[in-house]
């Protein structure tokens, strides 16, 4: 076997390239370590060739320095590796997608969004999401009704990070989902919108059997800035789940709603910090001078973020 110095220098990519070929697989894999160093665009295509090699290790090496790149090139290495037989070769190369920026790498992509194997359709499309390619909109939508929730979840992603009125029907469809975790992000993802659909949608899902949902459209109810009924929010005051009458008293806030003023009072005195914490902010964004009364009965807080948020409420307030 042919002796090697790993501490060596070899010159340029070329030089260290030929290790590639190398019968020790050691000596492989720190020659991928060595040519993402470089950082040298030139690298790619030769830890794209390198990608089938007969070692995981160096495979997993590979997968690993191409998430240092991008590029239609560095995407379709990645994809190949994404279907590689080792599972942890397959997440690097997934990881290493999710990295990528540049919205014509959406082209190596795509062809995986049919893919047998489900971890690798979702992945393909956790990929696409942050390329935010109008390409990649079909395919994404097509899988709003693929069997395995990881693949409609991941495709909705796509769809929502688009931000397109022409998708509404499609992601307020998904709010119906099976799936509870798919339902709770079709609610979020309609937070782009002022379509009054968007927000009849996301306040019919308060009422959603998922808490998770249930919190997720108070929150997005507080970013569309309006509410079709008040009804649903004020309900949410008297729920089990604190991360849902959290919020909701965010929303409340975030709406100006005074006729909830009764009722975000009562959560001042939560025995849960946060909650009372929240109540203040709503009182204070909503700056009724009803409040003031209660917030004054509480400056004197056992937890400083509460009596710090009571003491900006009523500055607020006058």
């Amino acid at each position: 076997m042919t002796q090697f110095d790993p501490f060596e220098d070899f010159g340029d990519v070329a030089e260290i390239a030929r290790r590639l070929h190398n019968a020790d697989p050691a000596v492989r894999r720190l020659a991928v370590i060595d040519l993402a160093e470089t950082a040298e665009p030139e690298v790619v295509s030769h830890l794209v060739a390198g990608a089938g090699d007969a070692d995981a290790g160096v495979r997993l090496e590979i997968a690993l320095a191409l998430s240092g790149f991008d590029g239609v090139e560095t995407a379709a290495g990645l994809a190949r590796l994404l279907t590689d037989e080792d599972r942890a070769v397959a997440q690097a190369a997934a990881d290493g997608l999710a990295e990528l920026k540049e919205p014509v790498a959406a082209a190596a992509i795509l062809p995986l969004t049919d893919h047998e194997a489900t971890f690798v359709r979702a992945e393909a499309f956790r990929g696409l999401k942050a390329l935010r390619s109008p390409a990649a909109l079909g395919a994404a939508l097509a899988a709003l009704k693929d069997p395995e929730a990881a693949v409609r979840m991941q495709a909705l992603g796509v769809v929502a990070y688009l931000k397109l009125d022409e998708t509404l029907p499609s992601l307020i469809a998904a709010t119906h989902d099976a799936d509870a975790a798919v339902r709770a992000t079709a609610v979020s993802s309609l937070s782009f919108t002022s379509q009054p659909a968007a927000a009849t949608a996301v306040n019919a899902a308060l009422k959603d059997v998922d808490w998770q949902v249930r919190a997720a459209a108070a929150e997005t109810l507080g970013h569309l800035g309006f509410a079709p009924s008040l009804d649903g929010l004020l309900a949410g005051l008297s729920e089990d789940f604190w991360q849902v009458r959290q919020k909701c008293l965010n929303a409340l806030g975030k709406l100006k709603a005074q006729a909830a003023v009764p009722q975000i009072v009562e959560q001042l005195s939560s025995e849960i910090a946060l909650l009372r914490k929240e109540a203040a902010a709503a009182l204070g964004e909503i700056a009724h001078p009803s409040a003031r009364e209660a917030l004054l009965q509480h400056v004197s807080d056992g937890d400083p973020d509460v009596r710090k948020t009571v003491r900006w409420a009523l500055t607020r307030i006058g």
